[in-house]
């Protein structure tokens, strides 16, 4: 009796030798490069540059999508759930980038966003053949997560098997998913409770996704953790206000921020941090209502940490029209 063959991915095309990556965009030739080793160092750099710009194009029409992931990381982190970017080679280091730099700039704990890479944290330097095609070890990796926490998977072409069994395996144990992807094509709702797909198209040189897929896929995080960080109360304007100044640029870029956000001269902010050991909220508070670092603080609880709200909470009558352009927020 004849074996009847597998089903096909979907997203293979009809030839009877494809594999899943064959005819993604992602591996298409660009016509436009199609004589890049002929052409001039400058003209490799312009057109390198012009689909970078095409690319984030691209990425500012997918606001919507991008968006919805944004607001699905408020719900996670504001009911004390766990943020993790899970991908294989360059996808997944940007999900490691994306993850080291939310502590310092929004003062979250660093338990509370992660990365997972394929192969493990050496492959973040050296990469690390196949790991990225072990469905198994993704779904293992996702599996460690649970309800009320939120997968965001990074696969530029989208049919990474790490990553689609990362997807799987965290919303088998009931959490929230994310796929961001270069490559939108059929099917992929099915993978991802959100899906972010962009539309950057074949790249200079074929199929090296590190250039402008990489440039999508980083805009596409850094705008869902920002806007996430705002929508958490994480700024104050657009002044980072819960960074942690662990270093002598952050301990400046937090005096500056006290006494944009206050009205106070820096050295009055520097005395403000002090007191309230390096917390830029507290400090912005006390300045501008006239409290200790304790009543500031509690009144920042209330407000759920949001800095305007801890200062649009005192009643409003008998104030100076000074004192109410100071509690609208930095200028």
């Amino acid at each position: 009796m004849r074996r009847r063959r597998p089903a096909r991915s979907a997203s293979a095309i009809s030839r009877p030798d494809a594999g899943p990556w064959a005819g993604l965009p992602t591996e298409s030739r660009n016509p436009r490069s199609a004589r890049l080793d002929g052409m001039s160092t400058r003209d490799v750099v312009a057109l390198l540059v012009d689909e970078d710009r095409r690319a984030v194009a691209a990425t500012a029409r997918q606001a919507g999508s991008i968006a919805r992931a944004a607001n699905e990381a408020v719900r996670c982190l504001a009911a004390g759930g766990r943020l993790v970017f899970l991908g294989a080679g360059t996808s997944g280091r940007l999900g490691v980038l994306e993850a080291a730099e939310c502590p310092p700039t929004f003062g979250i704990e660093p338990a509370r966003v992660r990365a997972v890479m394929a192969g493990g944290a050496g492959a973040v330097f050296r990469a690390v053949e196949g790991a990225e095609d072990r469905e198994d070890a993704g779904r293992r990796k996702g599996r460690l997560l649970r309800r009320g926490d939120l997968l965001v998977g990074v696969s530029a072409s989208s049919v990474t098997a790490f990553v689609r069994g990362g997807l799987e395996g965290a919303r088998s144990r009931g959490a929230r998913t994310v796929l961001v992807t270069c490559s939108p094509e059929k099917g992929l709702a099915r993978l991802a409770d959100v899906v972010v797909a962009v539309p950057t198209g074949p790249e200079v040189l074929t199929g090296s996704t590190r250039l402008k897929a990489g440039s999508a896929t980083k805009a596409v995080l850094n705008a869902i953790t920002t806007a996430a960080m705002v929508r958490l109360g994480k700024a104050y304007g657009n002044l980072m206000v819960d960074l942690r100044p662990g270093s002598r640029k952050l301990e400046d870029r937090a005096r500056r921020i006290v006494a944009a956000g206050s009205g106070v001269p820096q050295p009055e902010a520097a005395r403000l941090l002090s007191a309230t050991r390096g917390e830029v909220k507290t400090a912005i508070v006390m300045a501008r209502l006239g409290l200790t670092a304790d009543d500031a603080r509690r009144r920042l609880r209330s407000a759920g940490g949001h800095v305007r709200k801890a200062l649009g909470a005192r009643g409003r009558g008998g104030k100076s029209s000074r004192r109410r352009r100071r509690e609208n927020g930095p200028a």
